[in-house]
């Protein structure tokens, strides 16, 4: 028997009141609050609004090519200056999982050198030689001695993770290549999909947000309490889903209405862009 689904709320709607209970809104960045080097119109005054509100914000982002520091600088040159620990990355999560689940082991890492030198911050052992675990991220800087040796720590049998599963990433020009394409690329090359993907639309990112905000002295907040806002519902949508977070579709960047009627993830409110959202 067909489970029934949920309809999809009006645009503009909050027909269950579930803003004003919102203390802490987990952002998508490309597609949502900007779109290359240009914000989305009335995204740095959404900003604003709830930094005046007294709420929190974070930029949760899959994209694994850029770490803290690159975030921090790019949002500085594009006019807002905020904290690095407002950053919250696919490649962060993954240093934590890694930590955690596979402490001191060597990893073969496919990705660029910011990602490289943030493992490295986070404390994990390089190898591509003689790896323990492989993971596969983001790589602007692919080579195919790079894929080559990742393919053949995979085909081995070691364990295989991967920072996110985003097919491509939105530029200013179009899209490019992401690491959802390069998981189906090692596929084809090895028979094998990741044992594990960190980040959205899986839970291990949003543990990882909530860690963040236990550390930082908000361990009393709930997940109900906190907005996944963005535009991609296989991710941003199905991440707010899946962690029990109040899910926020924008129609800003990769997603539109006809998407989310066939979406397996139904948001739980809809809104044409973050300059929408009533705060």
């Amino acid at each position: 028997m067909e489970e029934k689904r949920n309809p999809l709320p009006k645009i503009g709607k909050d027909a269950e009141g579930l803003l004003p209970g919102v203390k802490v809104f987990a952002l998508d960045m490309d597609g949502t609050v900007y779109l290359g080097k240009q914000w989305i119109p009335g995204a740095k005054a959404f900003l604003d609004r709830i930094r005046a509100t007294g709420r929190e914000f974070f930029f949760l982002t899959n994209n694994s090519s850029r770490n803290e520091t690159a975030y921090v600088e790019k949002l500085k040159q594009m006019g807002y200056p905020i904290a690095g620990d407002r950053i919250v990355t696919s490649g962060q999560a993954m240093i934590w999982y890694l930590n955690r689940h596979f402490p001191g082991k060597k990893v073969c890492l496919l990705g660029n050198a910011l990602l490289q030198e943030e493992f490295a911050e986070g404390g994990i052992a390089l190898d591509e030689k003689h790896p323990d675990v492989c993971v596969l991220a983001f790589d602007t800087e692919l080579t195919y001695a790079k894929l080559c040796a990742f393919c053949d720590g995979v085909r081995a049998g070691l364990p295989y993770l991967a920072t996110h599963p985003d097919f491509v990433c939105p530029t200013e020009t179009g899209s490019i290549p992401d690491a959802g394409a390069f998981i189906a690329l090692v596929e084809a090359a090895t028979g094998r999909r990741p044992d594990r993907v960190i980040g959205k639309p899986n839970t291990p990112i949003a543990d990882y947000l909530m860690e963040r905000l236990k550390r930082e002295g908000h361990g009393q907040i709930k997940r109900e309490e906190i907005a996944m806002v963005g535009d991609r519902l296989y991710t941003d949508v199905a991440a707010g889903v899946n962690a029990g977070f109040v899910s926020v579709f924008v129609l800003s960047g990769e997603g539109t209405m006809e998407d989310a009627k066939k979406s397996p993830a139904v948001p739980d409110l809809i809104y044409r862009s973050v300059a929408d959202i009533p705060l």
